[in-house]
């Protein structure tokens, strides 16, 4: 963290020579969406980039160790009888793109495009015998993930609270069956779709619906809350299981320039919906019911405003969130972290 204070230091001078009111407190911790509207007339563009990583492996809720997950049978196929690969270290990353415009100072409309990609390490043993490992293998996939057209509705505002509710309509347009390189049990190399963890979409419509909720405690100090359920609207064989996130924050006000915050993110999504019959390796990422689960997450992060481009100043933010509780449907990967930085310009 020793790079924090020349940030602070830094971020201070570069803003001095602003006359913006803006203050950096003004927006909520970058990971939390669709927090603000705008005044009419007012536009925002966005991009927003958040880094996952995950390891191990754990059965609702409690860690396993590879030799309990070899002797798990394989519920896709007879052959090989038991689960026979399994997963090391995931890597997804996601790149956000949007923008916000408001007609009129009730209701802000906002358009948002996302990619993704993702990288799995794996390991493949022997399907009988002694269970030995045969060898490690990789397989990424990567594409444009979704749209999203939303609208964000002032419900209503006084000088210390604001209240606002979102519908939004988002399609999964990438790909759902893409192929990647493999090792089989069969100790042999071979081309099949990856299972659903890895692709970059479910090509599902997925409806969004949300409030959120800003309130002034102090002159440094604010409370956000919001909650948002995701719900799928239809899909073509198989889609990601309904979402549901509840956040709350707390900010407080180093000056105009920065403000620190901390967040609670709790987490509850439903297994897969549907399924693909062409996904049937014996890994647990082939099955539908490894997937969902309930999670809690801290985060840690900060909000800048520098003048570094023409017009109004430059917003940045930052986010560490790291896993409180992970009581994940059945037998998945757990999460080591997440990583969240934005910029953000207005007009």
């Amino acid at each position: 963290m020793k790079f924090l204070l020349p940030l602070l230091l830094f971020t201070s001078y570069s803003y001095a020579d602003t006359k913006s009111n803006s203050r950096a407190i003004d927006h909520a911790p970058i990971g939390v969406m669709a927090d603000h509207y705008h005044k009419k007339g007012e536009a925002m563009i966005s991009i927003r980039h958040s880094h996952m990583k995950m390891s191990d492996n754990s059965y609702n809720g409690d860690s396993i160790s590879t030799q309990e997950i070899l002797a798990m049978p394989n519920p896709l196929g007879s052959m090989p009888a038991n689960l026979s690969v399994v997963p090391t270290e995931m890597i997804m990353k996601m790149t956000m793109v949007g923008g916000m415009y408001a007609p009129t100072n009730e209701i802000t409309i906002m358009a948002m495009g996302m990619f993704m990609s993702k990288d799995m390490d794996l390991n493949t043993y022997q399907p009988m015998m002694n269970r030995n490992q045969l060898g490690t293998f990789s397989t990424s996939s990567s594409d444009m993930s979704d749209i999203s057209l939303g609208v964000l509705i002032k419900l209503q505002e006084s000088e210390s609270s604001r209240w606002h509710g979102e519908v939004t309509l988002q399609k999964s347009v990438g790909s759902n069956d893409v192929k990647g390189e493999v090792l089989t049990p069969m100790n042999m190399n071979s081309s099949m779709i990856l299972p659903y963890g890895m692709q970059p979409s479910d090509r599902g419509t997925k409806l969004v619906v949300g409030v959120t909720n800003v309130t002034k405690l102090s002159e440094r100090w604010i409370w956000g809350s919001q909650l948002r359920r995701k719900s799928t609207l239809s899909n073509e064989s198989w889609a990601f299981g309904d979402h549901t996130d509840l956040n709350t924050w707390i900010q407080y006000e180093l000056n105009h320039a920065v403000a620190l915050s901390s967040r609670l993110q709790i987490i509850h999504q439903d297994k897969i919906s549907g399924n693909n019959p062409m996904i049937m390796a014996p890994v647990q990422t082939a099955n539908t019911e490894n997937y969902g689960g309930k999670e809690a997450y801290l985060g840690l992060g900060a909000n800048f405003l520098m003048h570094l481009l023409p017009g109004e100043v430059d917003r940045f933010g930052l986010e560490v969130l790291l896993p409180l509780a992970q009581d994940k449907n059945n037998l998945q990967m757990d999460t080591d972290y997440k990583i969240n930085f934005g910029y953000q310009k207005s007009f």
